[in-house]
């Protein structure tokens, strides 16, 4: 069992970011929907590829400040019409390309996801998600076949502050219903890990390129900081 420096508090949950830690993006699944989108529409795949990589680039900051799923649809929506001006596609072929090809298809979980979840809750530890992310958290969990392990997922989106701000870490521990000490967070990214750390909450780095030394470089190495039971 983990517990805290003191020695006074249990581990009671572990609390895990998305993106590079629960999940990664498949690059496979890019090129498959340039080549679907080149099949369907009589695009070339070479630029079909090109100009979606660039239309998600092009708005990949503009959904920090969403703050509901009504955000998120508009958002969506104007992605859309984008891309299809983009590609030369009308507006329903831009819906079917990306009915076909939602957000969450292009991720996959981690070697071991759901395994390490599921014996994270066998040994009694409540399991939570908080990304830096848009309100449709829970679909992409969905997808990626872990939501029904998972007690708390926070969007910071919804929340109106993200990581590494306090704030995001402190929505996320009344959501759980724990105080600091009782959760280990899992994050890739070491200002967030730094920024938990400060308000004391157990955190490590994970490192799934295996570059960083000192870091977790599989998401099972989270079992061995847990350890067998927990009390309580």
């Amino acid at each position: 069992m983990m517990t805290s420096p003191s020695g006074t508090v249990p581990l009671r949950a572990v609390l895990f970011d998305r993106d590079d830690t629960l999940a990664r993006t498949d690059p496979g699944v890019y090129r498959e929907a340039a080549l679907w989108a080149a099949s369907r529409f009589g695009l070339d795949a070479r630029e079909a590829g090109q100009r979606m990589a660039e239309g998600w680039a092009a708005h990949a900051e503009a959904w920090w400040h969403l703050r509901s799923d009504e955000d998120e649809a508009a958002f969506w929506d104007n992605y859309r019409a984008d891309l299809g001006r983009a590609l030369g596609l009308t507006d329903g072929q831009a819906q079917e390309l990306m009915a076909a090809y939602p957000y969450e298809r292009f991720m996959k979980p981690v070697e071991d996801a759901r395994a390490v979840l599921e014996t994270l809750r066998a040994r009694g530890l409540k399991v939570g998600v908080l990304s830096n992310t848009l309100p449709s958290i829970g679909r992409t969990l969905e997808a990626l076949g872990l939501a029904d392990l998972v007690d708390v997922a926070i969007a910071t989106c919804t929340v109106g502050v993200h990581k590494p701000e306090p704030g995001a870490f402190e929505f996320a521990l009344d959501a759980l219903g724990l105080p600091a000490g009782a959760v280990l967070f899992v994050d890739d990214r070491l200002e967030n890990v730094e920024a938990a750390r400060a308000l004391g909450l157990r955190a490590v780095l994970i490192d799934l390129d295996g570059r960083v030394a000192g870091a977790l470089h599989r998401l099972s190495d989270v079992l061995a900081l847990v350890g067998d039971s927990v009390e309580g």
